[in-house]
């Protein structure tokens, strides 16, 4: 008997290569790797115009409204440039990825499995980041890069000294600096149930109203869908530079 069952925590495997068990948000995450890899291989075979159109004319307008929304943050265009192919990457991965996610056919093709003596729907596509692991992952890379931009611009002893304070000469400091220890850990965790609540919660609010009140009464949710995968994008990349700007400045 074929049932219905609302999205899982955890992404589904759809097939394995030996062992290795490849899942529907990876699916998701490789088709918008691929689609930016495509979107970049295009750009580069043109060549670069005076006055840009097509392609050319839209890359060129991301980019540099990118760049100055997050200078205006940093204040500094030397840093911006350094963090800018970071953070812009994080924000066009993260928003393609959540828009690609409210395509027909996501969570609803897919393969059926025989589970505890009932047929469910194993979705072939589901949006990358409805499955924690993803963005804990990606989380993962941001904090890390945290850290390596922050070493690489202060100096060992400079970055780590804010840790890292003999509690002998300051107390209450080297309390802080422990602080600000575990908070680098908390931040990971954050970040990643951040963008997991809101993307995993918009698929759901999707599934069940298109399936309560099917065609046009779902549409302004997908318009709502639509804005908060932008917001969730823009606000992991502005907090990414926000961490960045904080670990690479001095404090005195």
């Amino acid at each position: 008997m074929a049932s219905f069952v609302p999205p899982t925590l955890a992404s589904e495997a759809v097939f394995h290569i030996g062992s290795f068990a490849v899942r529907n948000t990876m699916i998701t995450a490789v088709m918008t790797i691929c689609l930016w890899l495509v979107v970049g291989l295009l750009v580069r075979k043109k060549k670069y115009a005076m006055v840009p159109g097509g392609i050319q004319n839209f890359i060129e307008v991301i980019v540099e409204t990118l760049f100055n929304f997050f200078n205006g943050i940093v204040g500094d265009e030397a840093k911006t440039k350094r963090f800018f192919p970071l953070v812009a990457t994080i924000f066009l991965f993260i928003i393609v990825s959540n828009w690609m996610g409210l395509l027909p056919g996501f969570g609803s093709i897919g393969i059926w499995e025989e589970h505890n003596g009932h047929e469910i729907l194993v979705p072939i596509f589901r949006s990358t980041f409805a499955d924690v692991n993803m963005t804990f992952a990606l989380a993962l890379v941001a904090m890390t890069s945290v850290q390596v931009f922050g070493f690489s611009m202060l100096g060992f002893k400079k970055y780590a000294g804010k840790f890292f304070i003999n509690p002998f000469k300051n107390f209450v400091g080297s309390f802080v600096g422990i602080l600000e220890l575990m908070s680098e850990f908390s931040k990971m965790i954050s970040f990643s149930f951040r963008l997991f609540g809101n993307i995993f919660a918009g698929e759901v609010l999707l599934l069940v109203i298109t399936f309560l009140v099917p065609y046009i009464v779902p549409l302004p949710f997908y318009g709502l869908e639509l804005f908060v995968g932008f917001i969730q994008a823009l606000v992991f990349s502005f907090l990414t530079l926000v961490f960045l700007q904080m670990a690479t400045t001095e404090h005195h």
